[in-house]
């Protein structure tokens, strides 16, 4: 997975570097943003747990935590923790292949199962929202 592209910074990013570390994904960072806005009625808010983790905007539904969306060097992660109703609703949801095998080999936690999936296209979107949607119902 990639690095997230604001370690060791200790004030969230600005819309320039931003822009400058996303590259070509900025478009579609912009449009899941917008898509997630208006489509699930989520809030936003930039949060870092240390400078070691660097910064991810937390997308949430009132207080529950949604999906985190990590800025890296050309792309970003989307990363959810994910119960179990949530995780079999996954595997039932028709999504890619190799987005199942992430989801089947992710680490478990007590807040659920860790998935994080990599943004670098338009298919990419559809899979995030497909998962953000999972999340909600479970």
């Amino acid at each position: 997975m990639p690095a997230n592209a604001f370690i060791g910074k200790t004030k969230p990013p600005a819309d320039g570097e931003l822009a400058a570390e996303l590259g070509g994904a900025k478009a579609h960072w912009d449009r899941l943003l917008a898509d997630l806005q208006a489509e699930f009625e989520l809030t936003r808010e930039w949060n870092s747990y240390s400078p070691k983790a660097g910064w991810a905007l937390r997308w949430k539904r009132e207080k529950r935590n949604i999906v985190y969306l990590s800025p890296c060097r050309e792309c970003f992660l989307a990363s959810f923790a994910l119960g179990d109703r949530a995780v079999a609703a996954a595997r039932e949801a028709n999504l890619p292949k190799p987005v199942v095998k992430i989801i089947d080999e992710a680490k478990r936690y007590a807040e659920g199962t860790a998935v994080r999936i990599e943004v670098k296209g338009a298919k990419d979107l559809a899979v995030v929202r497909k998962l953000v949607g999972i999340k909600l119902e479970h």
